[in-house]
């Protein structure tokens, strides 16, 4: 059931306590898709430097597809400071500008915008001009039937309330945290009341598909019309939680692509999160075998009661 998948936005360099580790939410979310089997395409720009030659060269190590990487002769590669807590909850400063905040809408862009199964954006890609107006053409560039996933990301001040509202208008599946919601709330002039009448009214105030409401440690709320689907999460050893909300997107992602129920969806999303918290860095190898291997042993470890 192999889909072009496209994570549409940001590559950089996670500049973690331990050393530099491969990320951006887009990469991060190709690289999960890879694994379960599909084509992931990462759709962003790197600079002409040492840090976007590395970048390239892993991605193509880890099988991604990379014919779709721009490069910038002006601009440097995507860095980001992240100081992760006692909690191994991170915090970001983003550098800015980048050789991401100029994605460039090219015929090759409009070609696979056009061939995508499903495109995954975000709103943190979106706080140049230049690269927002490639976003939005891409979105629209897409076949209709062609999944799009706004996998909110707020992050310092690049976001705005026209930015939220038109990704919110472009897309089929929202995600988004417990934190996120009652600001996404105030940004597009909705009311917050709790969490699963606010998800509720994102859903038919844009007529979405499903939305995401993630908690963190405490699993997820999905909605699809009137159905309901809560999680409780899986119980890890955190190592760090950068890009286990990207993984948690992927595996969304494959479980709506197959058709499979909420239930589904949930679990493979929240066993996908989990590994990925518990390993170092957005980009971990399986140990010892498949990615069925590792969420095979998250689910055991819940079974049994312990922790992974």
């Amino acid at each position: 059931m192999e889909k072009k998948i496209v994570g549409l936005g940001e590559v950089l360099w996670d500049m973690l306590p331990g050393g530099a580790a491969l990320g951006g939410a887009p990469a991060n979310f190709a690289y999960i898709t890879t694994l379960m089997g599909h084509r992931g395409i990462v759709a962003s720009r790197i600079g002409q430097d040492s840090r976007g030659a590395e970048a390239f060269g892993r991605l193509r190590d880890l099988g991604l597809d990379v014919g779709y990487l721009q490069t910038d002769s002006t601009q440097p590669t995507g860095t980001v400071q992240v100081e992760v807590d006692n909690h191994g909850q991170p915090r970001y400063d983003i550098r800015y500008p980048v050789a991401w905040d100029f994605l460039e809408w090219t015929a090759a862009w409009a070609n696979l915008a056009k061939e995508a199964d499903a495109i995954c954006f975000g709103s943190l890609a979106q706080r140049s001009a230049e690269s927002r107006a490639t976003i939005l053409a891409f979105l629209k560039a897409a076949a209709g039937a062609t999944a799009k996933v706004f996998d909110v990301n707020l992050r310092q001040t690049y976001y705005s309330s026209d930015v939220v509202a038109e990704s919110l208008q472009l897309a089929d599946i929202v995600k988004l945290n417990d934190e996120e919601l009652p600001r996404i709330m105030r940004l597009v002039g909705l009311p917050h009341t709790d969490e699963e009448s606010s998800a509720q009214r994102l859903l038919e105030t844009y007529d979405l598909n499903l939305v995401c409401v993630t908690r963190g440690g405490r699993g997820s709320l999905l909605l699809r019309g009137r159905e309901r689907s809560q999680h409780p999460g899986y119980l890890v050893r955190v190592a760090d939680t950068v890009g286990a909300g990207d993984a948690f997107t992927a595996g969304l992602l494959h479980e709506y692509l197959r058709g499979a129920p909420l239930e589904e969806m949930n679990e493979t999303a929240n066993a996908l999160g989990a590994w990925v918290a518990s390993e170092v860095g957005a980009m971990p190898n399986p140990k010892g075998g498949t990615l069925e291997e590792a969420l095979g042993e998250i689910r055991r470890s819940a079974a049994h009661g312990s922790v992974y």
